[in-house]
Protein backbone atom coordinates (compact mmCIF):
# COMPACT_ATOMS: atom_id res chain seq x y z
CA UNK A 1 0.00 0.00 0.00
CA UNK A 2 2.54 2.24 0.47
CA UNK A 3 4.77 1.46 -2.98
CA UNK A 4 1.52 2.67 -4.49
CA UNK A 5 0.87 5.48 -2.35
CA UNK A 6 4.16 6.94 -2.91
CA UNK A 7 4.55 6.08 -6.84
CA UNK A 8 0.70 8.45 -6.75
CA UNK A 9 2.06 11.32 -5.23
CA UNK A 10 5.50 11.39 -7.99
CA UNK A 11 2.46 10.64 -10.59
CA UNK A 12 0.24 13.48 -9.41
CA UNK A 13 2.76 16.10 -9.16
CA UNK A 14 4.21 15.04 -12.65
CA UNK A 15 1.19 14.86 -13.71
CA UNK A 16 0.05 18.36 -12.48
CA UNK A 17 3.48 19.70 -13.58
CA UNK A 18 2.40 18.77 -17.12
CA UNK A 19 -0.73 20.50 -16.96
CA UNK A 20 1.27 23.69 -16.07
CA UNK A 21 2.73 22.99 -19.43
CA UNK A 22 0.26 22.59 -21.50
CA UNK A 23 -0.90 25.64 -22.36
CA UNK A 24 1.80 26.98 -23.25
CA UNK A 25 2.83 24.06 -25.71
CA UNK A 26 -0.13 24.42 -26.91
CA UNK A 27 0.08 27.97 -27.64
CA UNK A 28 3.71 27.26 -29.22
CA UNK A 29 2.34 24.49 -31.80
CA UNK A 30 -0.19 27.19 -33.34
CA UNK A 31 2.35 30.82 -33.14
CA UNK A 32 5.29 28.60 -33.96
CA UNK A 33 7.20 31.64 -31.81
CA UNK A 34 7.48 33.39 -28.95
CA UNK A 35 7.86 36.38 -30.78
CA UNK A 36 5.60 39.00 -29.84
CA UNK A 37 4.01 37.00 -27.15
CA UNK A 38 2.78 39.09 -24.08
CA UNK A 39 2.73 37.40 -20.73
CA UNK A 40 0.03 39.36 -19.10
CA UNK A 41 -0.93 37.06 -16.83
CA UNK A 42 -2.78 34.79 -19.15
CA UNK A 43 -2.49 31.23 -18.61
CA UNK A 44 -4.34 29.68 -21.29
CA UNK A 45 -3.59 32.69 -23.69
CA UNK A 46 -6.81 32.05 -25.37
CA UNK A 47 -8.70 35.18 -24.90
CA UNK A 48 -12.20 33.07 -25.63
CA UNK A 49 -11.85 31.75 -21.83
CA UNK A 50 -12.66 33.92 -19.34
CA UNK A 51 -9.84 35.15 -16.98
CA UNK A 52 -11.97 34.00 -14.19
CA UNK A 53 -12.11 30.75 -15.54
CA UNK A 54 -8.26 30.78 -16.23
CA UNK A 55 -7.51 31.74 -12.43
CA UNK A 56 -9.63 28.80 -10.77
CA UNK A 57 -8.01 26.41 -13.31
CA UNK A 58 -3.99 27.62 -12.39
CA UNK A 59 -5.44 27.57 -8.57
CA UNK A 60 -6.48 24.00 -9.06
CA UNK A 61 -3.49 23.12 -10.57
CA UNK A 62 -1.15 24.86 -8.00
CA UNK A 63 -3.07 23.60 -5.01
CA UNK A 64 -2.61 19.73 -6.49
CA UNK A 65 0.91 20.93 -7.16
CA UNK A 66 1.57 22.40 -3.84
CA UNK A 67 -0.76 18.82 -1.92
CA UNK A 68 1.77 16.78 -3.75
CA UNK A 69 4.79 18.53 -2.73
CA UNK A 70 4.03 18.73 1.06
CA UNK A 71 3.46 14.67 0.62
CA UNK A 72 6.77 14.37 -1.25
CA UNK A 73 8.46 16.37 1.67
CA UNK A 74 7.07 14.16 4.30
CA UNK A 75 7.10 11.02 2.66
CA UNK A 76 10.72 11.47 1.33
CA UNK A 77 12.43 8.56 3.23
CA UNK A 78 10.16 5.93 1.69
CA UNK A 79 9.79 7.52 -2.15
CA UNK A 80 13.74 8.36 -2.54
CA UNK A 81 16.25 5.31 -1.82
CA UNK A 82 18.84 7.74 -1.62
CA UNK A 83 20.19 11.30 -3.06
CA UNK A 84 20.39 10.05 -6.66
CA UNK A 85 17.14 9.17 -7.25
CA UNK A 86 15.96 12.53 -5.81
CA UNK A 87 18.10 14.39 -8.46
CA UNK A 88 17.05 12.55 -10.98
CA UNK A 89 13.36 13.20 -10.13
CA UNK A 90 14.02 16.87 -9.64
CA UNK A 91 15.71 16.98 -13.11
CA UNK A 92 12.70 15.60 -14.71
CA UNK A 93 10.26 17.95 -13.34
CA UNK A 94 12.55 21.00 -14.11
CA UNK A 95 12.91 19.65 -17.63
CA UNK A 96 8.65 19.80 -17.91
CA UNK A 97 8.80 23.73 -16.58
CA UNK A 98 11.13 24.53 -19.32
CA UNK A 99 8.23 23.96 -21.32
CA UNK A 100 5.89 26.80 -19.50
CA UNK A 101 6.23 30.16 -21.00
CA UNK A 102 6.74 33.10 -18.79
CA UNK A 103 3.23 34.10 -18.08
CA UNK A 104 3.20 35.98 -14.93
CA UNK A 105 6.77 38.20 -16.22
CA UNK A 106 8.18 39.99 -19.46
CA UNK A 107 10.89 40.07 -17.45
CA UNK A 108 13.32 37.53 -19.37
CA UNK A 109 12.70 39.55 -22.68
CA UNK A 110 14.25 42.31 -21.40
CA UNK A 111 17.57 40.29 -20.06
CA UNK A 112 17.51 39.30 -23.31
CA UNK A 113 17.10 42.62 -25.13
CA UNK A 114 20.00 44.16 -23.09
CA UNK A 115 22.36 41.42 -23.42
CA UNK A 116 22.09 41.79 -27.52
CA UNK A 117 22.23 45.61 -27.49
CA UNK A 118 25.49 45.12 -25.49
CA UNK A 119 26.90 41.41 -27.31
CA UNK A 120 25.81 42.93 -30.99
CA UNK A 121 25.56 46.46 -31.42
CA UNK A 122 27.83 47.40 -28.26
CA UNK A 123 26.01 49.69 -26.60
CA UNK A 124 26.37 50.12 -22.60
CA UNK A 125 22.49 49.06 -21.58
CA UNK A 126 23.49 51.13 -17.99
CA UNK A 127 23.29 54.28 -20.08
CA UNK A 128 21.18 53.44 -23.49
CA UNK A 129 17.96 51.98 -23.29
CA UNK A 130 16.63 49.12 -25.89
CA UNK A 131 14.02 52.22 -27.11
CA UNK A 132 16.86 54.73 -27.43
CA UNK A 133 18.77 52.83 -29.32
CA UNK A 134 16.50 51.58 -31.70
CA UNK A 135 15.00 54.98 -32.08
CA UNK A 136 18.35 56.18 -33.50
CA UNK A 137 19.34 56.98 -36.88
CA UNK A 138 18.29 54.13 -38.77
CA UNK A 139 18.73 51.08 -36.13
CA UNK A 140 15.23 50.61 -36.49
CA UNK A 141 15.72 48.23 -39.39
CA UNK A 142 17.65 46.00 -37.16
CA UNK A 143 14.30 44.83 -35.87
CA UNK A 144 13.42 43.26 -38.79
CA UNK A 145 15.92 40.75 -38.72
CA UNK A 146 16.91 40.78 -34.56
CA UNK A 147 13.81 39.27 -33.01
CA UNK A 148 15.44 39.19 -29.79
CA UNK A 149 15.75 42.84 -30.49
CA UNK A 150 12.24 43.00 -31.33
CA UNK A 151 10.88 41.56 -28.65
CA UNK A 152 12.33 43.44 -26.19
CA UNK A 153 11.76 46.71 -27.79
CA UNK A 154 8.23 45.77 -27.28
CA UNK A 155 8.84 45.12 -23.82
CA UNK A 156 7.31 46.87 -20.64
CA UNK A 157 11.07 47.74 -19.99
CA UNK A 158 12.67 48.79 -22.67
CA UNK A 159 12.53 52.29 -21.68
CA UNK A 160 14.48 51.48 -18.38
CA UNK A 161 18.20 51.06 -18.45
CA UNK A 162 19.92 48.16 -16.51
CA UNK A 163 18.78 47.69 -13.05
CA UNK A 164 20.93 44.78 -12.15
CA UNK A 165 24.37 44.22 -10.51
CA UNK A 166 27.93 44.18 -13.42
CA UNK A 167 27.67 40.29 -13.59
CA UNK A 168 23.79 39.85 -14.40
CA UNK A 169 24.24 41.93 -17.63
CA UNK A 170 27.62 39.65 -18.28
CA UNK A 171 25.28 36.94 -18.59
CA UNK A 172 22.84 38.74 -20.15
CA UNK A 173 25.68 39.44 -23.00
CA UNK A 174 26.57 35.85 -22.83
CA UNK A 175 23.15 34.01 -23.33
CA UNK A 176 22.11 36.57 -26.02
CA UNK A 177 25.19 36.86 -27.92
CA UNK A 178 24.82 33.10 -28.83
CA UNK A 179 21.24 33.60 -29.51
CA UNK A 180 21.59 34.73 -33.27
CA UNK A 181 18.78 36.93 -32.40
CA UNK A 182 16.62 34.04 -32.62
CA UNK A 183 14.02 34.59 -29.93
CA UNK A 184 12.95 31.22 -29.76
CA UNK A 185 16.46 29.76 -29.40
CA UNK A 186 17.58 32.39 -27.41
CA UNK A 187 14.47 31.68 -24.51
CA UNK A 188 15.16 27.95 -24.48
CA UNK A 189 19.37 28.87 -24.04
CA UNK A 190 18.30 30.94 -20.90
CA UNK A 191 15.74 28.09 -19.75
CA UNK A 192 17.87 25.46 -19.65
CA UNK A 193 21.11 27.50 -18.19
CA UNK A 194 18.42 28.53 -15.59
CA UNK A 195 17.72 24.34 -14.88
CA UNK A 196 21.24 23.74 -15.09
CA UNK A 197 21.49 26.32 -12.41
CA UNK A 198 18.80 25.07 -10.29
CA UNK A 199 20.28 21.85 -9.99
CA UNK A 200 23.93 23.01 -9.09
CA UNK A 201 21.64 24.70 -6.00
CA UNK A 202 19.87 21.61 -5.14
CA UNK A 203 23.20 19.91 -5.11
CA UNK A 204 25.11 22.89 -3.10
CA UNK A 205 22.05 22.80 -0.13
CA UNK A 206 22.41 18.48 0.24
CA UNK A 207 26.36 19.22 0.31
CA UNK A 208 25.89 21.61 3.12
CA UNK A 209 22.67 19.88 4.86
CA UNK A 210 23.38 16.35 4.13
CA UNK A 211 19.91 15.90 4.34
CA UNK A 212 16.98 15.39 1.41
CA UNK A 213 14.52 17.29 2.96
CA UNK A 214 16.26 20.80 2.23
CA UNK A 215 17.19 19.69 -1.06
CA UNK A 216 13.36 18.72 -1.46
CA UNK A 217 11.76 21.65 0.06
CA UNK A 218 13.60 23.89 -2.50
CA UNK A 219 13.76 21.86 -5.85
CA UNK A 220 10.34 20.72 -5.62
CA UNK A 221 9.05 24.05 -4.52
CA UNK A 222 6.21 24.97 -6.91
CA UNK A 223 7.37 28.95 -6.45
CA UNK A 224 10.89 27.89 -7.49
CA UNK A 225 9.78 26.09 -10.23
CA UNK A 226 7.05 28.70 -11.80
CA UNK A 227 9.31 31.79 -10.97
CA UNK A 228 12.87 30.70 -11.44
CA UNK A 229 12.58 27.80 -14.64
CA UNK A 230 8.84 28.76 -16.51
CA UNK A 231 9.64 32.51 -15.71
CA UNK A 232 13.56 32.39 -15.97
CA UNK A 233 14.05 35.13 -12.88
CA UNK A 234 17.69 35.82 -11.92
CA UNK A 235 17.14 35.44 -8.30
CA UNK A 236 18.11 31.35 -8.29
CA UNK A 237 21.66 32.71 -9.68
CA UNK A 238 21.66 35.20 -6.67
CA UNK A 239 21.23 32.04 -4.88
CA UNK A 240 23.56 29.89 -6.46
CA UNK A 241 26.47 32.24 -5.23
CA UNK A 242 24.98 32.51 -1.74
CA UNK A 243 25.20 28.88 -1.51
CA UNK A 244 28.92 28.73 -2.88
CA UNK A 245 30.03 31.29 -0.34
CA UNK A 246 28.48 29.20 2.33
CA UNK A 247 29.35 25.62 1.12
CA UNK A 248 32.91 26.96 0.85
CA UNK A 249 32.57 28.88 4.40
CA UNK A 250 30.83 25.61 5.98
CA UNK A 251 32.38 22.52 4.37
CA UNK A 252 35.95 23.77 2.99
CA UNK A 253 37.02 26.98 5.29
CA UNK A 254 38.24 28.84 2.68
CA UNK A 255 37.02 32.77 3.62
CA UNK A 256 38.53 34.04 0.58
CA UNK A 257 36.02 31.95 -1.62
CA UNK A 258 33.48 32.52 0.72
CA UNK A 259 33.81 36.67 0.17
CA UNK A 260 34.37 36.43 -3.59
CA UNK A 261 31.75 34.28 -4.14
CA UNK A 262 29.33 36.95 -2.06
CA UNK A 263 30.70 39.79 -3.70
CA UNK A 264 29.41 37.98 -7.55
CA UNK A 265 25.90 37.66 -5.82
CA UNK A 266 26.11 41.05 -4.36
CA UNK A 267 26.87 42.28 -8.02
CA UNK A 268 23.72 40.65 -9.42
CA UNK A 269 21.38 42.08 -6.28
CA UNK A 270 22.54 44.10 -4.00
CA UNK A 271 20.93 42.71 -0.85
CA UNK A 272 23.06 39.59 -0.47
CA UNK A 273 25.47 42.03 0.96
CA UNK A 274 23.56 41.48 4.53
CA UNK A 275 25.69 38.20 5.25
CA UNK A 276 28.77 39.48 5.02
CA UNK A 277 29.68 40.63 8.34
CA UNK A 278 27.98 37.12 9.91
CA UNK A 279 30.09 35.01 7.70
CA UNK A 280 33.32 36.83 8.25
CA UNK A 281 32.95 37.52 12.17
CA UNK A 282 32.03 33.45 12.35
CA UNK A 283 35.27 32.61 10.10
CA UNK A 284 37.51 34.28 13.24
CA UNK A 285 35.40 33.23 16.14
CA UNK A 286 38.08 31.92 18.01
CA UNK A 287 39.78 35.73 17.54
CA UNK A 288 39.46 38.32 19.95
CA UNK A 289 36.79 41.56 19.41
CA UNK A 290 40.04 44.04 18.00
CA UNK A 291 41.06 40.79 15.49
CA UNK A 292 37.41 40.29 14.68
CA UNK A 293 37.13 44.15 13.53
CA UNK A 294 40.40 44.40 11.88
CA UNK A 295 39.43 40.81 9.59
CA UNK A 296 36.19 42.75 8.90
CA UNK A 297 38.26 45.44 7.42
CA UNK A 298 40.78 43.15 5.56
CA UNK A 299 38.00 41.15 3.41
CA UNK A 300 35.47 43.71 3.43
CA UNK A 301 38.00 45.21 1.16
CA UNK A 302 38.46 42.09 -1.00
CA UNK A 303 34.70 42.31 -0.90
CA UNK A 304 34.48 45.50 -2.71
CA UNK A 305 37.77 44.63 -5.09
CA UNK A 306 35.39 41.72 -6.30
CA UNK A 307 32.30 43.55 -6.04
CA UNK A 308 33.76 46.99 -8.24
CA UNK A 309 36.01 44.37 -10.69
CA UNK A 310 32.52 43.87 -13.04
CA UNK A 311 31.71 47.31 -13.41
CA UNK A 312 34.83 47.68 -15.14
CA UNK A 313 33.09 46.69 -18.03
CA UNK A 314 30.17 49.38 -18.18
CA UNK A 315 31.14 52.22 -15.45
CA UNK A 316 31.58 56.09 -17.18
CA UNK A 317 30.19 57.48 -14.17
CA UNK A 318 27.43 57.22 -10.63
CA UNK A 319 24.75 56.66 -13.04
CA UNK A 320 26.17 52.66 -13.51
CA UNK A 321 24.10 52.52 -9.69
CA UNK A 322 21.25 54.16 -10.74
CA UNK A 323 19.75 51.00 -10.81
CA UNK A 324 19.76 50.73 -7.37
CA UNK A 325 17.36 52.99 -7.05
CA UNK A 326 14.79 52.33 -9.91
CA UNK A 327 13.03 48.93 -8.66
CA UNK A 328 12.70 51.43 -4.78
CA UNK A 329 11.31 54.39 -6.04
CA UNK A 330 8.19 51.87 -7.57
CA UNK A 331 5.20 50.92 -5.80
CA UNK A 332 3.54 47.31 -6.00
CA UNK A 333 3.18 44.67 -4.39
CA UNK A 334 3.95 45.74 -1.08
CA UNK A 335 2.37 47.01 2.16
CA UNK A 336 3.67 50.15 0.74
CA UNK A 337 0.83 50.01 -1.57
CA UNK A 338 -2.09 49.49 0.74
CA UNK A 339 -0.37 53.00 2.98
CA UNK A 340 -0.48 54.55 0.02
CA UNK A 341 -4.00 53.43 -1.14
CA UNK A 342 -5.32 54.27 2.05
CA UNK A 343 -3.73 56.14 4.62
CA UNK A 344 -2.24 58.33 2.68
CA UNK A 345 -2.16 61.93 3.93
CA UNK A 346 0.22 65.54 5.20
CA UNK A 347 1.70 63.63 7.82
CA UNK A 348 2.17 60.22 6.58
CA UNK A 349 3.51 58.76 3.17
CA UNK A 350 5.06 55.43 2.12
CA UNK A 351 8.14 57.10 1.34
CA UNK A 352 8.03 58.66 4.56
CA UNK A 353 7.35 55.22 6.48
CA UNK A 354 10.11 53.89 3.98
CA UNK A 355 12.66 56.17 5.28
CA UNK A 356 11.63 55.44 8.61
CA UNK A 357 12.07 51.76 8.62
CA UNK A 358 15.19 51.80 6.55
CA UNK A 359 16.73 53.56 9.34
CA UNK A 360 15.47 51.17 12.05
CA UNK A 361 16.48 48.87 9.87
CA UNK A 362 20.54 50.01 9.35
CA UNK A 363 20.56 50.96 13.28
CA UNK A 364 19.18 47.72 14.52
CA UNK A 365 22.03 45.94 11.59
CA UNK A 366 25.04 47.75 13.07
CA UNK A 367 24.32 47.18 16.28
CA UNK A 368 23.67 43.53 16.05
CA UNK A 369 27.28 43.27 14.21
CA UNK A 370 28.85 45.45 16.74
CA UNK A 371 27.50 42.67 19.70
CA UNK A 372 28.74 39.89 17.19
CA UNK A 373 32.17 41.54 17.19
CA UNK A 374 31.94 41.28 20.99
CA UNK A 375 30.76 37.88 21.66
CA UNK A 376 32.53 35.06 23.20
CA UNK A 377 30.66 32.25 21.63
CA UNK A 378 29.39 32.21 17.95
CA UNK A 379 27.78 29.53 16.45
CA UNK A 380 26.52 29.03 13.07
CA UNK A 381 22.56 28.17 13.52
CA UNK A 382 22.19 30.93 15.32
CA UNK A 383 24.14 33.78 13.12
CA UNK A 384 22.24 32.48 10.25
CA UNK A 385 18.92 32.58 11.80
CA UNK A 386 19.60 35.76 12.67
CA UNK A 387 20.78 37.18 8.84
CA UNK A 388 18.21 35.45 7.49
CA UNK A 389 15.89 37.49 9.79
CA UNK A 390 17.19 40.41 8.11
CA UNK A 391 16.76 39.00 4.78
CA UNK A 392 13.64 38.70 6.00
CA UNK A 393 12.99 42.13 7.18
CA UNK A 394 14.63 44.13 4.15
CA UNK A 395 12.34 41.79 1.67
CA UNK A 396 9.10 42.32 3.30
CA UNK A 397 9.41 45.54 5.28
CA UNK A 398 11.93 47.69 2.86
CA UNK A 399 11.15 46.36 -0.53
CA UNK A 400 8.39 49.25 -2.16
CA UNK A 401 8.29 47.15 -5.22
CA UNK A 402 7.87 43.46 -3.83
CA UNK A 403 7.82 40.44 -6.29
CA UNK A 404 6.97 36.92 -5.66
CA UNK A 405 10.27 35.50 -7.07
CA UNK A 406 11.90 37.58 -4.62
CA UNK A 407 10.88 35.00 -1.74
CA UNK A 408 13.47 32.58 -3.48
CA UNK A 409 16.10 34.93 -1.04
CA UNK A 410 14.67 32.92 2.19
CA UNK A 411 15.85 29.36 0.84
CA UNK A 412 19.78 29.58 1.04
CA UNK A 413 20.12 29.99 5.03
CA UNK A 414 16.68 27.40 4.92
CA UNK A 415 19.16 24.46 6.47
CA UNK A 416 20.11 26.54 9.59
CA UNK A 417 16.53 27.92 10.59
CA UNK A 418 14.58 26.80 13.74
CA UNK A 419 11.95 24.06 12.77
CA UNK A 420 9.01 26.35 12.43
CA UNK A 421 11.15 28.89 9.66
CA UNK A 422 11.74 25.30 7.88
CA UNK A 423 8.27 24.75 7.47
CA UNK A 424 6.92 28.71 7.53
CA UNK A 425 9.10 29.77 4.20
CA UNK A 426 8.40 27.27 1.81
CA UNK A 427 4.68 27.63 2.68
CA UNK A 428 5.13 31.39 2.01
CA UNK A 429 6.56 30.74 -0.99
CA UNK A 430 3.38 28.72 -2.43
CA UNK A 431 1.05 31.34 -0.42
CA UNK A 432 2.85 34.00 -2.44
CA UNK A 433 1.74 32.35 -5.72
CA UNK A 434 -1.45 31.75 -5.03
CA UNK A 435 -1.91 35.64 -4.29
CA UNK A 436 -0.14 36.44 -7.19
CA UNK A 437 -3.46 34.51 -9.12
CA UNK A 438 -5.40 38.14 -8.32
CA UNK A 439 -3.65 39.32 -11.80
CA UNK A 440 -4.94 36.34 -13.59
CA UNK A 441 -8.64 37.53 -13.14
CA UNK A 442 -7.91 41.04 -13.44
CA UNK A 443 -4.94 41.85 -15.33
CA UNK A 444 -1.58 43.81 -14.32
CA UNK A 445 -2.26 47.10 -13.11
CA UNK A 446 -0.41 48.51 -9.79
CA UNK A 447 -4.14 48.68 -8.06
CA UNK A 448 -4.25 45.00 -7.68
CA UNK A 449 -1.08 44.57 -5.55
CA UNK A 450 -3.48 45.99 -2.48
CA UNK A 451 -5.35 42.53 -2.87
CA UNK A 452 -2.79 40.84 -3.18
CA UNK A 453 -0.77 41.93 -0.16
CA UNK A 454 -3.91 41.52 1.95
CA UNK A 455 -4.20 37.88 0.70
CA UNK A 456 -0.17 37.70 1.19
CA UNK A 457 -0.47 39.05 4.68
CA UNK A 458 -3.10 37.60 5.67
CA UNK A 459 -2.00 34.10 4.08
CA UNK A 460 1.11 34.85 6.49
CA UNK A 461 -0.37 35.00 9.01
CA UNK A 462 -2.79 32.25 8.81
CA UNK A 463 0.05 29.39 8.24
CA UNK A 464 2.29 31.25 10.87
CA UNK A 465 -0.72 30.80 13.30
CA UNK A 466 -1.92 26.77 12.83
CA UNK A 467 2.40 26.03 12.64
CA UNK A 468 2.43 27.46 16.08
CA UNK A 469 -0.68 24.88 16.79
CA UNK A 470 0.95 22.17 15.13
CA UNK A 471 3.70 19.09 15.73
CA UNK A 472 7.12 20.67 14.55
CA UNK A 473 8.69 19.24 11.69
CA UNK A 474 11.12 16.18 12.35
CA UNK A 475 14.86 16.80 10.56
CA UNK A 476 16.36 13.89 10.40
Amino acid sequence: MNKKTNKLVKFIFITASILFAIPSIIYFIQKKTVLQFEPYFQFLYDAQVSRATQTILYIVILAILAVAYFAIVKRRKEIFKNIKEVFIFIAIISLIFVAVLPFTSSDIFYYLSVGRIDSKYHQNPYYTTIKEFVEQGENSKYLQTDKVLEQGYNNYWADTTVVYGPVWQLVCKLVAGVSFGNIDFALLIFKLLNVFVHLCNCYLIYKISHKKIFTLLYGLNPLVLIEGIACVHNDIFVVLFMLLALYFLTQKKNLVSTVVFLAISTAIKYFAIILLPFVIIYYFKEEKPLKRFEKCIQYGLIFLIVFAIPYIFFVRDAQVLSGLFVQQEKLAKSFYIILNEYFKGPDISATTVNHILLGAFTIIYFFTCIVLLNKKEIFLRNEMKKANYFVMAFLFLLITNFQPWYVIWLFPLLMWQSSENIKWIPQIAIITEFANSIFLTYGEGWQNGVPFTFILIVGSLGIWIINQKTKKLKII
